[in-house]
């Protein structure tokens, strides 16, 4: 096998051996490879003709990027029946279409270093604008221009006689579709689920079943809380599921009662003793010890073989059993934070930040607020992540710590105080929440009559899969400079294009957390 799509690729370079770091096998990498390059052969029969692909076509090429993506999909069973799925849709637009018009991903792997570092970034950044497409469309909003993109792209992967000035602007394009995809799906969430409102969120899971909810799906909470009303089940999220408590919609659910564990790379430990099964909708799935596998259940995209996949039909019914069988701790259970923390608090989304932007405006002219810093990301368990932690402990009181994804589960139970009557720590949601950051920052930008980059504003991200890489692109399409990046920079990242990065963009790998607040703040 070959992948090297996540920051925890081995040795930094690449997966190579019979299984990946993140316990994808040979064979399944493999199918994910054939996978894709049938979705280029399917974007091949469309070039010219994307009018004649219908909803199908589009919701299969989404869906298909979208598993994919790390920590996904591993069942491949749910694999081959999408190449299947691919396939149809093929014969269905070009009848005399076959495997011969599929790409070999070898070509791509072994290619140039600098158009495979190029192509990479248009491959990953799609299969992290598809994960946000596939969640908008379940609430029913779609954009035919993200699909034409989708396609496009595609295709540009699998065309081997382009260059760098072919492809890079592609790769632009990819920051720029995933914008206005982030947009759509914020559209989807806040029209749907109401504006998120700060909300503390309790750690202390109440004894009695419960399930837990992982992943970033709120349509599929919004269904299990319907289901499990008045059966004596509560609801606890996990992960990136965390911010949904600061919906209206969804916490009107008396028994959406609080979250459960820290971050996705803490499960096999955490979940390990639960008295609970835990339903997974999207990803960050990691392989489930044999202790509790007969507790995980899937939905939507995500597959593991032998777990219990809840299909199309969104019947939660063995859940919910599962739930009622296991019967939930005997009594009241706190898991706390890295930090000890018992409480979080999310919901600073771009409603209720702007909502106080004339208390925040005031406050920088008044010299309160002397600098506004972005954490946030992708978590992961490479050495080196308690930077963001000690960063962020380390940021000077007179300073606002906005953050989101993940990658705040190694700092977001602390206590910073507040200033001007704000929280210092402020979660904005999920990283396609990533949206509403951008929109204050533009918003800020607007009130001081200055660019982004102009802005007392610093941006210290974490990466580790694929919609990050879609987000980084979105930055950068925006033209915003001086990101500082880690823990790691992207093995797919070759050196030439990562000088182009540095020159154009000053994009900077993070260091120590003393030596770069020193940088940001002189």
């Amino acid at each position: 096998m070959f992948c090297f799509q996540c920051e925890q690729t081995a040795k930094c370079v690449g997966c190579t051996n019979e299984m990946g770091v993140c316990g994808k096998k040979a064979d399944t990498a493999e199918l994910q490879d054939k996978l894709t390059g049938a979705l280029i052969g399917l974007a091949k029969t469309m070039e010219g003709n994307e009018d004649q692909a219908g909803d199908s076509t589009a919701a299969v090429v989404v869906e298909a990027l979208f598993a994919t993506l790390t920590n996904v999909n591993f069942d491949n069973d749910a694999l081959l029946a999408m190449m299947g799925r691919v396939d149809a849709e093929k014969q269905k637009l070009a009848p005399e279409s076959g495997e011969d018009n599929d790409y070999d991903m070898d070509k791509l792997w072994n290619a140039d270093e600098d158009i495979r570092s190029l192509k990479s970034l248009i491959l990953f950044g799609i299969r992290g604008v598809a994960a946000y497409a596939y969640h908008a469309a379940v609430l029913g909003y779609t954009d035919e221009a993200i699909h034409n993109f989708l396609y496009k792209a595609l295709r540009a992967v699998g065309t081997d006689d382009w260059g760098m000035d072919e492809l890079l602007p592609i790769v632009l394009e990819v920051g720029e579709v995933n914008l206005a995809c982030m947009a759509l799906l914020d559209k989807a969430n806040t029209e749907t689920f109401g504006h998120p409102e700060p909300t503390e969120v309790s750690q202390t899971v109440e004894k009695g079943p419960f399930v837990v909810i992982s992943g970033h799906d709120l349509h599929d909470l919004k269904l299990l809380l319907e289901q499990t009303e008045g059966k004596g089940v509560n609801v606890y999220t996990h992960g990136e599921m965390l911010p949904a408590h600061a919906y209206p919609e969804l916490k009107k659910h008396s028994h959406l009662k609080g979250n459960f564990g820290t971050a996705w790379q803490n499960q096999q430990k955490e979940f390990a003793d639960l008295p609970a099964p835990v339903l997974f909708t999207t990803n960050c799935l990691m392989t489930p010890k044999e202790s509790y596998a007969d507790r995980v259940f899937t939905t939507d995209a995500v597959g593991y073989p032998g777990l219990q996949h809840i299909g199309s039909d969104k019947d939660f019914s063995p859940v919910i059993e599962k739930a009622l069988e296991l019967g939930g701790f005997d009594d009241d259970t706190t898991l706390s934070g890295i930090n000890s923390g018992d409480a979080v608090t999310t919901g600073f989304a771009r409603n209720t930040v702007m909502s106080v932007a004339e208390t925040v405006i005031d406050a920088v002219k008044a010299g309160a607020i002397k600098h506004f810093f972005l954490v946030g990301g992708c978590d992961g368990s490479r050495p080196g992540r308690n930077y963001y932690t000690e960063f962020v402990e380390q940021t000077p009181k007179d300073t606002v710590v906005l953050t989101l994804a993940c990658g705040k589960y190694r700092f977001n139970d602390l206590d910073l105080g507040t200033i001007g009557g704000l929280p210092r720590l402020m979660d904005v949601g999920q990283c396609n929440d990533a949206y509403s950051a951008i929109q204050i920052a533009l918003a800020l930008a607007d009130a001081f009559d200055c660019g982004v980059n102009d802005l007392p504003l610093s941006m210290v991200l974490s990466w580790y899969e694929q919609k990050a890489v879609c987000i980084l692109l979105t930055l950068l399409h925006l033209g915003i400079t001086g990101i500082r990046l880690g823990p790691t920079l992207p093995a797919f990242i070759s050196p030439n294009v990562l000088n182009f990065l540095v020159e154009k963009y000053h994009i900077a790998p993070i260091t120590t957390p003393e030596e770069d607040l020193k940088a940001i703040l002189g």
